[in-house]
């Protein structure tokens, strides 16, 4: 970058900072004219918070066990207690029984130590650093499930005719809901620092945006005391509408897209995200405010919002700081001051002390479910949401079939999405000495980050996509960087999960093959969530003896001492 560029970049930032949004917002969307929200007889809204722990009922003492209590533990369940549910069957699901009137106490599990539900493990391969991040907790906003039937419904503790708090259920929070469970990876090139700016942050300003959104759950009644529309009985190809407060929604949406146009311009100088339901494009392209927005706001649409708010305060962070090419320019006392106020400056620090020129891709699950029991019951229904950008991957596991489920698609330069998307803005595609195409010399043409490329349609709009889970449907959730999926198909990596004890032992069974038997030693990032159908992993088609055989192979090849190592 030559200094009248830099310069130009600076014009840009500024540009940015002299904006005004008039709205009353949580403090990470103020900028430094933003007015202060009123305190006037006004109470504090309290800031969501994330935990990475879940809260549950567990028994009151363990040093007595009840002789009543089921012969087996919960984490060893029958196998009839366990039997997939697909589709619209007539008959209940079998479920888990405890005793209703035995004393419990609500604790809280740290979800990385809870082996027999979610496991992680990592490897940095042969890099110099680990690049690769990962989060997991449980994230506080509303919940987007479909309400259950009401054969499944559960009554809540302390209403009439109902009974005790159950082992083995969720507590509610303090909104009344139930918990929703959040899991991320993130895979950085160039650096650590927007792969970890995500592990840490991006949850936030998913709350965030939920919040400013004035969410309300999907099980809820809306403000004129109906159900909400769609979110019980609606086939899977409609969206569920939640309550929100649209006026709000439209300013926040017109800004950002605005704010966009403003700092990066190209490609993003005609962009109206897909999932931006409360806005529209005007004779010359610039958003604006639909006369007739819909009556509430999908979850998705709140996901998209949120991951272009946080690519936005990323990059536009980095276009402020001083590059490397300006080492030996002067620049005058305090001037994060001057672009941005006193309270933008911490913002300046995202990423480091200099432009980080890198960035990162970003996977996400979010599960909720319609009740308290938690979602890793054989006879508990959720939904699953998906939120991906870039290579990192997402599948499922059938109970049925036994069969890897991909989620999420690589945004690669050789995907035809892509490539129709970019066409006109890249500036080359190229293919490599290996036979992959680039764009600009970049892998991924989604990703967090990459501010020398925004121009050209680099952005971060994620790829959504919502699966309803019947009970026991399917019987893990992995979620991987590309370290794993570039060395292992889905089906091998399925299979390899299939033969572990626990979620736990899964996730390092993975990440040690694939380190195994690798030629590239990249970052290698995978983390296992227990299903419903757990217990009935290897039932499903041929249990893990597909890929047995080749993965065999696959090891002695790798351990012989005749290969040679590229």
């Amino acid at each position: 970058m030559n200094l009248t560029s830099a310069r130009r970049a600076t014009v840009l930032v500024r540009t940015l900072a002299d904006r005004r949004i008039y709205l009353v917002l949580p403090k990470r969307f103020y900028t430094s004219n933003s007015p202060t929200p009123s305190t006037n007889g006004t109470q504090a809204v309290k800031k969501p918070e994330f935990h990475d722990y879940f809260v549950t009922h567990l028994p009151s003492s363990s040093l007595h066990p009840d002789p009543r209590a089921p012969v087996r533990s919960f984490q060893n369940l029958p196998r009839s207690a366990s039997v997939p549910h697909v589709g619209k069957s007539s008959h209940p699901p079998a479920s888990f029984q405890p005793l209703v009137d035995r004393e419990t106490t609500v604790v809280r599990i740290p979800l990385r130590s809870a082996k027999h539900h979610f496991g992680a493990s990592t490897s940095r391969g042969t890099r110099p650093e680990n690049e690769d991040t990962y989060q997991a907790g449980v994230i506080d906003i509303p919940a987007f499930a479909k309400r259950p039937p009401a054969s499944l419904t559960i009554k809540r503790p302390g209403a009439k005719g109902s009974p005790a708090p159950r082992e083995n259920q969720g507590a509610e929070t303090a909104s009344g809901d139930p918990q929703v469970f959040y899991f991320g990876v993130f895979d950085g090139h160039g650096g650590t620092e927007c792969s970890t700016f995500l592990q840490n942050t991006l949850h936030e300003y998913i709350q965030d945006s939920a919040a400013a959104f004035e969410l309300q759950s999907s099980l809820g009644k809306n403000r004129e005391g109906h159900y909400l529309k769609d979110a019980e009985s609606s086939p899977g190809n409609l969206p569920i509408l939640q309550d929100a407060n649209p006026q709000i929604i439209g300013e926040l949406e017109k800004h950002l897209v605005r704010d966009w146009r403003t700092l990066v311009g190209g490609y993003f100088k005609r962009f109206v995200p897909p999932h931006f339901s409360h806005i529209g494009k005007g004779p010359r392209g610039e958003p604006m405010l639909l006369s007739d927005p819909p009556e509430g706001v999908t979850i998705e649409e709140v996901l998209e919002y949120a991951f272009l708010r946080t690519d936005l305060e990323f990059v536009s962070a980095q276009a402020a700081k001083q590059s490397d090419e300006l080492e030996n320019v002067g620049h005058p006392v305090y001037q994060d001051n001057i672009l941005y106020g006193r309270d933008r400056t911490p913002s300046l620090h995202i990423g480091g002390v200099r432009r980080f020129k890198g960035g990162s891709t970003a996977s996400i699950a979010l599960i909720s479910t319609p009740t308290s029991t938690p979602f890793w019951h054989p006879a508990s229904p959720s939904s699953l949401l998906v939120s991906h950008v870039g290579d990192t991957r997402i599948l499922l596991c059938s109970t049925v079939t036994g069969e890897a489920i991909p989620l999420t698609s690589d945004h690669h330069p050789s995907s035809p999405i892509e490539a129709n998307r970019l066409r006109r803005f890249a500036t080359t595609f190229v293919t490599d000495s290996f036979g992959e195409e680039r764009m600009s010399g970049l892998a991924n043409t989604r990703a967090f980050g990459d501010v020398q490329s925004k121009r050209i349609g680099v952005s971060a709009e994620p790829e959504l996509r919502r699966i309803e889970m019947a009970p026991a449907e399917y019987s893990f959730l992995v979620l991987m960087s590309d370290g794993i999926s570039g060395t292992l198909n889905d089906q091998e990596v399925v299979d390899i999960i299939k033969e572990a004890r626990t979620p736990e032992q899964g996730s390092r069974d993975v990440v040690s093959f694939a380190t195994e038997v690798t030629k590239e030693g990249d970052n290698a990032t995978c983390l296992v969530v227990r299903l419903g159908g757990w217990e009935r992993r290897l039932e499903g088609g041929l249990g893990s003896l597909g890929t047995k055989e080749s993965r065999e192979w696959r090891r002695q090849e790798a351990t012989d001492p005749r290969r040679s190592r590229r």
